[in-house]
């Protein structure tokens, strides 16, 4: 899978500053909407990915074995995600995670990576 093409890093915008209450409701509604996207493929039967939260961690476990692991670091106010193509950091941007190499968009990074290790299609979206 090729990598998303990365701008320079003085593209990528300074994180918008949160409280930690803020911070703390962003991650969650994140970590919940990923949640709720993967229950209801599942009830649809469209794939089979096996998800287990443990507060601020939420693993997603893809038919032949491969994982997407998304992770709260509370102290550095960013969302990271481990997957098989690598990790990423995201940092909240004017109502926007973004990755803190590439800028690209947190749902859209997922929705790839997702789709690579699921072998099918797959969406995520910010509601």
């Amino acid at each position: 899978m090729s990598q998303p093409s990365a701008p320079s890093s003085s593209l990528v915008p300074a994180a918008t500053p949160l409280s930690d209450a803020e911070y703390q409701a962003c991650t969650r509604r994140v970590l919940d909407q990923v949640e709720a996207t993967v229950d209801a493929w599942l009830d649809a039967d469209f794939i089979d990915i096996d998800s287990h939260r443990s507060g601020g961690l939420l693993e997603l476990s893809f038919p032949g074995g491969s994982k997407i692991i998304l992770n709260t670091q509370a102290p550095l106010q960013e969302l990271w995600l481990a997957a098989r193509a690598g990790g990423f950091h995201f940092r909240h941007v004017d109502s926007q995670w973004l990755d803190t190499r590439s800028g690209v968009e947190f749902h859209q990074l997922l929705s790839e990576l997702a789709s690579a290790q699921g072998g099918k299609s797959l969406q995520f979206k910010e509601s």
